[in-house]
């Protein structure tokens, strides 16, 4: 999440920014089954918060059946990666049988299901199931699967500490009655930083104009962390909530630290599986 202007920083929330900094580069090391038990953890949490924001304003989705597809759909990616025809068919089948599913179990309840319970427990499945899957994807791929994942990292903490540091000394123009404490400066500053540190991260990866490329992808991603950050936002506010959960001492909940992480990886993937076929190395 893009940081919002503080006065001072607790130490609960420093040690605990610190703590999980240091767990997601250990398991992005690890890689394999190590990061899919990880990212299937997370999404996990994630999701039981989501699903109370939604039952908060009265939706009631298919909880049980869209945690158990979630989980499907990433341990089928990771078995995918290693070239397994059938569980590429099973990840390919997720979605689309999933929600029939969910239809399913809706209509077997005492009250009928509606469209927000439909909408709630499909978009809980695309949310925080279908595009954490794409860190599986990215970490998996036969060509600088690590280099790539630890720079879209890198990408989004830089978009966090550019906006942050910019957006507090330079920023004047809200950026959204979304988020009040988000500035237009801080926004462009988080972009500034990424490209920057995506210039260097396309050098060390020696891709042919590996700086351009890298800047360009820096300002992607800042932008498309910017839109899982306000997302998030979005749907506390209609939850009338100020935080997702309470899981991390000084920063919220689980979805209150991810949501920048979420809509990267599939952006991610797609451009450098998009990029493969050109001229870059």
């Amino acid at each position: 999440m893009i940081p919002q202007p503080r006065t001072t920083t607790s130490l609960p929330r420093l040690l605990s920014g610190w703590a999980a900094g240091a767990f997601g580069f250990v398991v992005v090391m690890l890689g394999g089954w190590w990061f899919t038990v990880a990212v299937g953890v997370i999404v996990h949490l994630g999701l039981l918060e989501f699903f109370r924001m939604a039952q908060s304003k009265g939706i009631r989705p298919a909880t049980k059946t869209t945690l158990v597809a979630v989980q499907l759909l990433l341990v089928s990616t990771q078995l995918a990666s290693h070239g397994s025809w059938f569980a590429g068919g099973v990840a390919a089948a997720v979605l689309p049988a999933s929600g029939a599913v969910i239809c399913g179990w809706l209509l077997l309840q005492p009250v009928t299901g509606t469209i927000a319970d439909i909408a709630a427990s499909v978009f809980g499945l695309f949310y925080l199931g279908f595009l954490p899957s794409h860190w599986i994807k990215l970490r998996e791929l036969p060509e600088n699967g690590l280099a790539l994942t630890l720079l879209a990292c890198f990408l989004i903490v830089a978009t966090d500490i550019g906006s942050y540091v910019i957006g507090r000394r330079f920023g004047r123009r809200p950026l959204s009655p979304i988020s009040p404490g988000k500035t237009v400066e801080g926004a462009l500053g988080g972009v500034a930083c990424a490209m920057a540190v995506g210039a260097v991260g396309g050098t060390w990866i020696g891709w042919g104009w590996g700086w351009l490329i890298g800047a360009a992808l820096g300002a992607v991603v800042a932008l498309f962390a910017l839109v899982g950050d306000l997302t998030e936002s979005m749907m506390k506010r209609d939850a009338g909530l100020k935080d997702s959960g309470d899981a991390i001492p000084g920063h919220g909940g689980i979805l209150d630290r991810i949501d920048s992480y979420l809509f990267v990886p599939a952006v991610v993937y797609s451009l450098v599986t998009l990029a493969l076929p050109l001229p870059l190395g």
